[in-house]
């Protein structure tokens, strides 16, 4: 039979406390048959992250804080999404994607894609002239680019938005 042992350090003077959880139900914690270290600081987690991720180097890994994938056309519909409670059509090619839990700042970046066949040019979504960029909502537009002028708004049948920060 496995033993546990629970051995305190001579020099501390602090409690360590296993509660049990405010249940009827009986609970097992099973650990691993492996030596492992307890994370203890942001460090440690941040190593784990870059290794889980395939990360190496000293940079620090950011993650994508929200996404969405949505058709634009007719009445909109969102395909997938993480941390967007909604998306409002604000007319032709034109969206705000609203946060469901808000971005720390307006500091963010956002990339954008889009796969639609525009007989007369590229198809780009791209954040328009003043248009709203804050912890809450981020707005683009979705538009069709002839030559480096002319560009007209369109909606968009296949439109992804992620954010990062």
């Amino acid at each position: 039979m496995s033993r546990i042992s629970i051995q305190g350090d001579a020099s501390g003077t602090g409690t360590f406390t296993i509660q049990s959880p405010a249940t009827n139900t009986d609970r097992t914690l099973t650990l691993p048959d492996e030596a492992g270290t307890v994370l203890t600081s942001v460090s440690d987690i941040e190593s784990q992250v870059k290794t889980a991720t395939n990360a190496s180097g000293s940079a620090p890994v950011y993650a994508c804080r929200a996404w969405v994938n949505f058709d634009g056309t007719g009445t909109l519909a969102i395909n997938g999404s993480g941390n967007v409670s909604s998306v409002t059509d604000n007319g032709t090619g034109l969206y705000t994607v609203n946060f469901t839990n808000a971005m720390p700042d307006a500091n963010y970046s956002f990339a954008t894609s889009s796969f639609e066949e525009a007989t007369s040019g590229l198809t780009t979504i791209e954040r328009p002239t003043g248009g709203t960029r804050t912890v809450s909502a981020l707005q683009v537009e979705s538009a069709v680019v002839s030559n480096t002028v002319a560009r007209t708004t369109r909606d968009n049948v296949d439109a992804s938005v992620q954010v990062i920060r």
